[in-house]
């Protein structure tokens, strides 16, 4: 019985090993292809980690050279050096000069550097977050230009559930009680008292808003002139 069950596994062994060496030489060139295709593909991301590695510490160099320039007042060379990397940086550095570039704009020309804003505000491959914060810079410029009523409508949308909706109603409050208009200033105060998730730092200023709200316009009355003294009498 023993022989009998040692005679079945040796056939087993030699039937598998057959099997093995069949399929071996049947598919040797598909699995001597994949093992390239693996070897490859590890090399190929390993470049590819080893490159995008090397471009963002080219980028991070130049963004600081940019910024540097444009806080010693080389504007025009600090344009340049935020173009280049518009053209040529990895996209997370593009988005950064992009957004550097506008605010030194705006330090120049408020009305160009709202317009930058504007036009990183429109651009669909953004995020919403990124979109809604280039939109409120731009509206915050555009405040203090002639014409606001589009920097208000713009306001008042991103006060309206954005991420930005504290920024924006303290300055549509600000706004309105510069105006005069203290009833509405008070509603953009009462909407952030109200809300939950307005920082703590800003709700002490606004304690100071609703004070102010609160007293109202203030009147100044002229001052009326006292009647002159008599003159002392004379003694001799």
């Amino acid at each position: 019985m023993a022989e009998n069950n040692e005679f079945i596994r040796e056939v087993n062994e030699d039937y598998r090993r057959d099997k093995v060496a069949e399929i071996w030489r049947r598919y040797s060139g598909v699995f001597i292809a994949l093992a390239i295709l693996v070897v490859g593909g590890v090399g190929g991301w390993r470049y590819w980690q080893s490159a995008q590695r090397a471009a963002a510490e080219t980028a991070s160099e130049r963004f600081d050279t940019a910024n540097r320039l444009a806080r010693d007042g080389k504007s025009a060379e600090a344009d340049k050096a935020y173009e280049a990397i518009e053209a040529q940086g990895p996209a997370g550095y593009r988005l950064l000069a992009q957004f550097r570039s506008a605010a030194e704009t705006a330090k120049r020309d408020p009305a160009a550097g709202a317009a930058e804003f504007e036009k990183l505000s429109g651009d669909t491959a953004l995020g919403d977050g990124l979109r809604d914060l280039a939109r409120l810079r731009a509206a915050l410029l555009r405040l203090d230009l002639p014409e606001p009523a589009p920097a208000l409508a713009s306001l008042q949308s991103l006060a309206a559930g954005t991420p930005f909706r504290h920024t924006a109603r303290e300055m549509l409050g600000l706004n309105a009680l510069k105006a005069g208009q203290y009833e509405e200033a008070g509603r953009w105060f009462d909407q952030l008292n109200a809300d939950p998730e307005t920082p703590q730092n800003l709700r002490q200023r606004i304690e100071v808003y609703v004070a102010l709200v609160a007293g109202g316009p203030v009147t100044v009355t002229e001052a009326k002139a006292e009647p002159a003294a008599p003159p002392p009498p004379i003694t001799r």
